[in-house]
């Protein structure tokens, strides 16, 4: 494994960097935003006690809404992503706490609008939709504020609950900025002598080494450093929860979990339909554990061994170029549209495309801003950077569809189906590369890594939320989430998911401290349940063909028109029910048997 070393923000080429002058063109530009948002409080403030004074002034009220909402997602957009450039960059650290003070500060001026919208007598909303037509356009938000009626407060507390935004931000960002930009790893030394930087982005590719004993170091290295903060990292999520326990009570919530998901309007049966059709097929998951053991020709299998390929030999370089040219062969069968957009994000700069030191770890697809969606990536010339880009790019385009078809009341889509699209690029990818290889050992190679991505979307992301569901148990009931508690449970989820062939090094049970997610709210689960849904939709595409395209690109266009569960419903996938996570699991076990023959 050849040695590179982390360039600084300054010496990455131009072109392998995202234009954030898309957004604003200059520093200056932005602040002279700030100075103009920070006078919109007041107009917000300004409707206050007339929305149900007529038609009109409701419908004026959605509109600037709307305009405020464009603005303020630009606006904290550029600051988010200046400040993930580089973490220890204390100038664009300072703009995203100016930006978050922005909207907080309009937020808190605005706290007072569902109250009101609550308050309107039905029959004067019938009347205002027959006298304003254009409110039609509002219909959906106004029936999901409408919905929420007891878990809406007066008007003076729900703006005491909005200026409790900013706090409520700070467990996550202290986490954050410990992992990213004060934590330091140094470097590991292989058993040919080269030494490796050892950092948040480069953890697991250096674990996907075929070096062994070099693994072992690699994973030792790392988790003996964060031993040394699990205490604060703790803390920290003890914080978290804290807050969420703060908002459910206020909102007259049962748990933080309840909370969490009436947000996006999806039914508590899911996330626990999900655990549990999960267990019931933990015995696939133990059959690739052996396999994975087995091809590796060990006598014991450790949590160090799960990165790396089981047919290393088919392992190749993918160099970023011709990443991307796969992924657009490979998603040709979305047709032209698809590919030609995408082909847009590719050559105009909407990817940050490699690591540099200090830049904020992982990747995402950061799709609010009406302009155009952005992509961080870390890429690292390898098949997994290769899915990495096709999965963000997946949402990225989710966010071009919204964003171009819906009114921006209902353009931004929900969570709980954020991860579908990614995922569907993801499933037409491997079958795309398993159609175009007759190499056994390659076609091994495919399936392993497409088996990994399947174990730790779908199982390890449940095992995240089985974990983090924990964690909310435990913080209702008044126990606090201390280092040694989170890291008992924590380990003993890690034995019941990889099973009796996995050695749960004592490491693993810290794993929970490397985690940025479990300070997203129950978000994890999505990701297990928008995998089960995209295979279901990506296999249909494949075998129905233009039908079935059409039809998920209606879901694409829907945004959040309407509730989540219906929205796939659109596409041909009931998640009401646990019969497509189920599918998608049995999948996984013939994939394993193709491996085992293989």
């Amino acid at each position: 494994m050849a040695k590179r070393e982390i360039p600084k923000r300054s010496e990455v080429p131009e072109e392998f960097t995202w234009n954030l002058k898309d957004l604003f063109e200059s520093d200056e530009l932005w602040l002279k935003e700030m100075d103009e948002l920070k006078a919109k409080a007041k107009e917000a403030a300004s409707f206050e006690g007339r929305l149900g004074e007529s038609a009109e002034m409701l419908l004026k009220y959605f509109r600037e809404s709307d305009d405020l909402s464009v603005r303020l997602s630009t606006f904290y957009g550029y600051a988010s992503q200046k400040g993930d450039e580089d973490t220890s960059n204390s100038f664009y650290q300072d703009l995203r706490g100016k930006a978050m003070s922005v909207y907080v500060a309009i937020a808190s001026a605005s706290a007072f609008a569902d109250a009101e919208i609550m308050a309107i007598p039905e029959e004067t909303l019938n009347r205002f939709f027959e006298e304003e037509p254009e409110l039609e356009t509002y219909r959906r938000p106004i029936e999901k504020i409408r919905r929420k009626a007891a878990h809406i407060l007066s008007a003076k507390e729900e703006a005491l609950l909005a200026a409790a935004g900013e706090i409520s931000n700070a467990p996550e960002h202290i986490g954050s900025m410990l992992r990213n930009a004060d934590l330091k790893w140094g470097n590991v030394t292989d058993s040919e002598g080269n030494s490796h930087p050892l950092s948040n982005g480069s953890f697991v590719p250096l674990l996907e080494s075929p070096d062994r004993e070099f693994r072992k170091k690699v994973f030792e290295a790392y988790y003996d450093r964060l031993g040394e903060v699990k205490n604060t990292i703790a803390a920290t999520l003890d914080g978290q929860f804290k807050q969420l326990m703060f908002f459910q009570r206020a909102r007259k919530y049962g748990t933080t979990l309840e909370a969490a998901l009436d947000r996006t309007e999806v039914p508590e049966s899911v996330y626990h339909n999900l655990i549990q059709t999960v267990h019931d097929n933990l015995p696939a998951m133990y059959r690739y554990v052996q396999l994975r053991k087995k091809l590796l020709g060990v006598d014991e299998l450790h949590m160090y061994d799960v990165y790396t390929p089981i047919v290393a030999e088919a392992a190749k370089e993918i160099p970023y170029e011709e990443a991307k040219a796969t992924i657009l062969k490979a998603l040709s069968v979305l047709g032209t549209d698809y590919t030609d957009l995408l082909k847009t994000g590719f050559d105009n700069r909407w990817i940050d495309v490699y690591e540099n030191v200090g830049k904020r770890s992982g990747a995402y697809s950061s799709g609010s801003a009406r302009v155009h969606p952005y992509v961080l990536m870390n890429y690292k010339d390898n098949l997994d950077s290769q899915f990495t880009l096709a999965h963000e790019m997946g949402h990225s385009l989710h966010s071009y569809y919204s964003i171009h078809t819906q009114p921006v009341c209902t353009s931004r889509y929900v969570i709980f189906v954020a991860e579908v699209a990614s995922t569907v690029n993801e499933v037409l990818l491997i079958n795309y590369l398993l159609a175009h290889t007759t190499d056994k050992k390659e076609r091994g190679y495919l399936i392993n890594h497409f088996l990994d991505q399947f174990k730790g979307t779908v199982y390890r992301q449940t095992m995240f939320a089985e974990f983090e569901l924990a964690m909310g148990q435990m913080a209702e009931a008044g126990t606090a989430l201390t280092a040694d508690a989170l890291c008992a449970k924590y380990h003993e989820l890690n034995k019941l998911y990889f099973g009796p062939d996995m050695i749960s090094d004592d490491g693993i049970a810290l794993e929970w401290a490397r985690i940025p997610h479990f300070f997203m709210n129950y978000y994890v689960f999505q990701y297990a349940t928008g995998f089960c849904a995209a295979v279901a939709i990506a296999r249909r595409i494949l075998t129905e063909g233009a039908p079935a395209v059409e039809d998920y690109k209606k879901f694409l266009s829907s945004g959040s028109s309407m509730d989540p569960i219906s929205l796939l419903k659109i596409a041909g996938v009931d998640m009401s029910t646990p019969e497509p996570v189920h599918e998608a699991l049995t999948y996984f076990g013939s994939l394993v048997d193709e491996m085992a023959q293989l």
